[in-house]
């Protein structure tokens, strides 16, 4: 047993009984069920486990050490800020399924086994499509649906590698892995689906920018960055990763520079910053796991601040591609200054978040003499300011004026943005608060003139070639297929052709079958009968013939 209340369930508890509560308490236990989380996991020091007997099987349902703490701390903060951005415009199911998602996120970052982790793993994949048919179109429940197709094979895959690792093991703890026997690739699989990793990664793009403006503030935080996480616990140093990693981030940079609509850009980021994290558990030292866990909890914030910067967008204008906005700077300073806060951060500006957590990870590279990797990180750098730190600012907020003048959002939104903006500046000039809460004890030092000097130079020529890529940029921003073209339009073309070809040979055989049973049903009108001995003789020969059929089946089986 364990004194500690379960902070999962303090969120999922909350979440479920909102929808009867109204006015003043549900806004009260709405905003105070993560603060209760955070404080939870703050108020015990080192290690916890609590463990219970299931079905003969021992459990240890929440493990609370230096990692998964990091990850609770930022996912409660996310949800309190998720919840202040969305509480005036977002219905109580889609606040209600907010919090149920982030109750299972913190689950699955406290699981000590997998078992209890699979649990709420599957409570996230569900909540979390309850977020997007929040939306309330139809492209968004066609989304929704999509969305939970991926989700449920992920499941699936999950949990046959761990039926098949219980069968070989007789344990379902769950600890670092090794990929040696099939039991472990499934579980593999499943965690790097939710990952979305290359090529199942579109469902991410497909689903996320169909939520509603609020929605998609709690889907960028929670559901790839607990796969990072258990990727972390179960798979550190397995150099498959970087190879995922590197491909995340290179396919996702291309996806978004092509991009028009201003969620989905946002939308490939996730992916892009994603890939980076994964790339560091893939090298597998402890500066590199530490960078992840910092990347982590950095990108979790300004990722959340660009997305609520863009939904303000959306929300205010109703217009969601870059070609339709520019200029608004000039009606919605807020909005534009939080956006260009998260979009620095993601680029990895000195004084920024994403630079003191970024660059952990790459110069864990150099210290392993792992050049490639290092060099496409530094490409991944270029491609993001690129798209999230040039791309998204200058088109939506400068540019050209597109007459547009709408004003910045109610205040919830805004006091959500600028909180966010405040965390990115304060991690990125105080790292030590940051870096204090990492699994490993940190000796890196972010600001030396090298660091910096290499970054600033990074940017200045990124800067250059936006500018000068600029028409190219402008005119190639249309429509883009990504994976799921193949079971979205070719599958589906294939499908329909062989479905015809089905039917055509179903018809022609039903057409032959006719023409043959009249050709001996005009044979056998020559038998002379009456009409009553004619009924008679037909079915009694309909139950022989059953009968020899059912005789054979019987011997075919028993043989």
């Amino acid at each position: 047993m364990c004194s500690l209340l379960h902070p999962a369930l303090v969120l999922i508890v909350a979440g479920l009984f909102l929808p009867l509560l109204r006015g003043v308490y549900r806004n009260l236990c709405m905003f105070i069920a993560p603060v209760i989380a955070l404080v939870l996991v703050w108020t015990v020091a080192g290690t916890v486990d609590c463990r219970m007997e299931f079905m003969g099987i021992e459990l240890q349902v929440l493990h609370l050490d230096s990692l998964s703490r990091l990850f609770v701390t930022v996912f409660s903060i996310m949800a309190f800020a998720g919840l202040l951005f969305a509480y005036r415009q977002a219905g109580t199911v889609e606040l209600s399924a907010a919090l149920v998602y982030a109750g299972a996120s913190l689950g699955v970052c406290l699981a000590g086994d997998m078992i209890t982790l699979f649990i709420f793993w599957e409570i996230m994949a569900l909540a979390s499509t309850v977020v997007i048919w929040s939306g309330g179109t139809s492209a968004s429940a066609a989304a929704g649906m999509r969305y939970v197709i991926f989700h449920l094979l992920g499941g699936v895959l999950l949990m046959a590698g761990i039926i098949a690792w219980y069968h070989d093991t007789g344990a379902v703890m769950f600890s670092a892995m090794t990929l040696d026997n099939m039991a472990t690739w499934f579980i593999f699989a499943g965690f790097m689906l939710n990952a979305a990793a290359p090529p199942l990664s579109a469902w991410l793009a497909d689903a996320y920018p169909q939520s509603s403006c609020s929605g998609m503030v709690f889907l960028s935080a929670f559901t790839t960055k607990t796969a990072v996480y258990v990727l972390m616990r179960g798979f550190p140093g397995t150099e498959l990763l970087i190879i995922f990693g590197l491909l995340m981030i290179l396919y996702s940079i291309v996806y978004a520079l092509l991009e028009n609509n201003v969620r989905r850009m946002l939308a490939y980021s996730i992916i892009n910053q994603s890939g980076i994290m994964i790339c560091g558990i893939g090298i597998g030292t402890e500066l590199a796991l530490n960078g992840a866990a910092a990347h982590a909890f950095s990108s979790v914030i300004y990722q959340a601040l660009l997305i609520m910067s863009a939904g303000s967008v959306v929300y205010m204008t109703g217009k969601r591609n870059c070609t339709d906005l520019g200029g608004l700077f000039q009606s919605m300073p807020v909005t534009a200054v939080c956006g260009i806060i998260g979009a620095l951060a993601i680029s990895s500006f000195p004084l920024a978040s994403g630079f003191v957590s970024k660059s952990m990870v790459s110069q864990a590279g150099v210290d392993n003499n792992l050049f490639l990797v290092w060099l496409a990180l530094q490409a991944a750098s270029a491609g993001v300011i690129l798209h999230a730190g040039l791309k998204f600012p200058w088109l939506v907020f400068f540019h050209r004026d597109s007459g547009l003048r709408p004003g910045d959002p109610p205040m919830n939104m805004q006091l959500a943005m600028i909180l966010f903006a405040i965390l990115c500046l304060f991690i990125g000039i105080f790292p030590g608060t940051l870096y204090v809460m990492l699994p490993y004890a940190v000796e890196y030092v972010p600001y030396t003139a090298d660091h910096v000097l290499a970054q600033l130079q990074l940017l200045l020529f990124s800067g250059l070639a936006f500018f000068l890529m600029l028409p190219w940029i402008k005119a190639n921003l249309g429509a883009t297929h990504d994976f799921d073209w193949i079971y979205r339009v070719l599958l589906n073309r294939i499908f329909c052709m062989l479905h015809n070809v089905a039917s055509t040979f179903v018809n022609r055989a039903r057409d032959l079958v006719i023409t043959m049973l009249g050709h001996v049903l005009r044979r056998l009108n020559g038998i002379v009968l009456s009409g009553q001995r004619q009924s008679l003789f037909l079915s009694n020969a309909i139950l022989l013939s059953v009968a020899f059929l059912l005789i054979f089946l019987s011997y075919a089986l028993s043989a």
